[in-house]
Parts: C-alpha cells; structure tokens; sequence
C-alpha cells in the first residue's frame, strides 16, 4: 500500500493505491480517492495522539487489502500537525521485521535480478551522486530491496519523492547519469564533466534513450501505456531542457587538488653570497666579519643596531624590518 500523487486540473490528488500480483507481474489498481487534502482524515484525540478516520479504514477492509495500522500511521505522517510530528518522531524506528514483514530471502534474490537497470541506475545516483556507472555492478544488491514487490506505478512514485531531495542544480546531470548518456561518447570527461561535451548530441542521444524506454514493454510490465510519451517520463523531459548544468564535481577536485599542491610551495632561497651582500650593508660591517662571526656576536651587533632603528627609539620602521629579515637570514645559514 502506498500514497500516490497525481496532477488533475492543475491540482495535487491524492490516492491511497496498492500493488498486487497478477500471474508474473505487478499491477496497481486506487483504494482510495483522499482529495487534495488528506489531512481531513487525520483524527486528534487528544495529547499528542491521532488516527484515521474510520470510514477510510472501513473501507480498505471491505477490499481485503493487506496492511497493518503501521502502514497507515506512514501515509499519513507527511500530513500530521508539526508539533505532534515532532512529539511522536522518537516512536517511528521500527523495523520491518517487527511490522511481520520479514521476505522470503530466495523470493528477494530472485526479484533482485528482474530490477531494471534504469531503476537501478536511479537509485545509485540518488544514493551516491556518482556520474560514472560502472560500479553499479559492484554495489550490494540490498542497496534495491527497498524496489522488490513494488508494480511500476509504485516504483515511480517512490521516485517522484525521492527526487525531491535533488537539488535544481543537479536535474539535467541526473538525467544525463540515468538515462546513461556517457557510453556514446569516447572522451574522458563523459564520465566526470558532460559539460564539456557537444551538447547537440547530447540532447539527441537523450531523446533517442527516452523513446526506447517508453517503448520497453519491460519496464511498463502491469502497466497500460499508450503511444504517447508516459507522463512518468516528461518529468525527465522538463529536468533536462529547462536545467542547466550546476558547477562540476570534477572542476572542484581539480581546483581543490591544484589549490593544495600550491599550499606546499617554498620560495627558492637566496644564496648566502646574496644574504651577506645585503646584511654587510644593513649591519654596517664588512662581509668576511659577517662570514667568521660567532652566532652569539650577530646576535650582539644586531640588538645594539636595533636599539638605534627600532620605531619606538625614533627609527624607520622599514629599515628596522629589513635589519630583522638580515639577521634572522644570517641565522640560517650559521645553523
């Protein structure tokens, strides 16, 4: 049993749907019609507590439909009142083996194979935000339970919400990703900057994949289609011509990495005939003096010559700063 949303008349309906098993695939047929509002059936009693009308729960009852009185607490979660979200939300973790929904594990491991890979596509990006899908393969199979046993319409609206964590920035690489654009194109950007690619061909390459998928009787298995484009799938139409691509992931590490290998650099160093050279004429004393003098008798000269230079007994501020680079340079090269 899930929430479905569909577009009528320019307004959000809502339905609570179901998907069932026909002989070797999955259909949905509407259980019920909550409007454009599904709120009106949330009861509050009292204190933080709520539940569903009974005429609702009455008549999914008459259907015989399989549910606990937890699958209706999830449908009508998004519509509760926020304070009493946010008073019941420590008493939401249940696990599913707790709602008696423990799956058969040979039944999942052979369901898991008739995922389609446009599904799973979809949920790698969503989980990951990878362009390059070439390990999908790779993943744990449990990444795609949560599509098992679910009919197509189902399917896509799981997807419908799950895309709205999507930021706009990321519609059209989405669409690129998913519809697995990169594998017409040989350059090694295809699989990290798409934006440097010939765009033209890329808005062909994606018409040409979205009208083989509408086509994929697979994909629609349980489903009534008609020859026009799904309206499933003019959603990825309007994500991709109405997006632009946001700022490129492998822009970032390449700015970052070249920003990093920069943090790194050291200035040559100056010779010591060229530090000599400027400290003799700084310090006042000749260079072979500078070259034999002892640590402790630089440090001597240059505090009597800073008492002279200092800004504090009347002296030039930068004359008494280049006195200090001279004599911590001098140091250096004395250790």
């Amino acid at each position: 049993m899930y929430l479905a949303l569909k577009t009528i008349k320019g307004e959000t309906h809502y339905f609570i749907r179901e998907s069932y098993r026909d002989g070797t695939c999955l259909r949905n047929r509407d259980l019920f019609d909550l409007g454009t509002d599904p709120s009106q059936y949330i009861i509050y009693p009292g204190g933080n507590a709520f539940y569903v009308d009974e005429t609702l729960d009455d008549r999914l009852r008459t259907l015989s439909c399989n549910y606990s009185v937890y699958d209706l607490d999830d449908l009508f979660w998004p519509f509760l009142k926020p304070e009493i979200r946010a008073a019941l939300s420590p008493c939401r973790h249940r696990g599913e083996i707790s709602r008696g929904k423990r799956a058969d594990k040979e039944k999942e491991e052979k369901t898991l194979t008739e995922i389609h890979l446009f599904d799973k596509r979809r949920v790698h990006y969503l989980k990951f935000g990878h362009i390059d899908q070439g390990r999908i393969g790779l993943v744990s199979p449990k990444l795609f339970n949560r599509l098992i046993n679910k009919s197509r319409d189902e399917l896509e609206q799981y997807f419908m919400d799950t895309e709205r964590s999507l930021d706009r920035s990321e519609f059209k690489l989405y669409v690129y990703v998913i519809f697995d654009l990169q594998k017409y194109f040989t350059e090694l950007i295809a699989k990290s900057m798409p934006q440097g690619l010939n765009q033209n061909k890329i808005d062909q390459y994606f018409l040409e994949e979205i009208c083989l998928l509408n086509k994929d009787s697979s994909f629609w298995s349980g489903m009534d289609t008609e020859g026009n484009l799904d309206e499933y799938l003019i959603r990825y139409v309007i994500m991709f011509f109405d997006s632009e691509y946001g700022r490129s992931s492998f822009l970032d590490d390449y700015i970052r990495d070249y920003m990093n290998s920069k943090r790194g650099y050291v200035p040559p160093r100056r010779s010591a005939s060229v530090i000599l050279e400027e400290a003799s004429t700084i310090f006042g004393v000749k260079k072979d003096a500078l070259r034999k003098i002892s640590k402790k008798g630089l440090t001597r000269i240059y505090r009597q010559m800073a008492q002279k230079l200092h800004p504090d007994k009347g002296g030039e501020k930068e004359k008494f700063v280049k006195l200090s680079e001279a004599y911590n340079e001098l140091l250096k090269s004395k250790t």
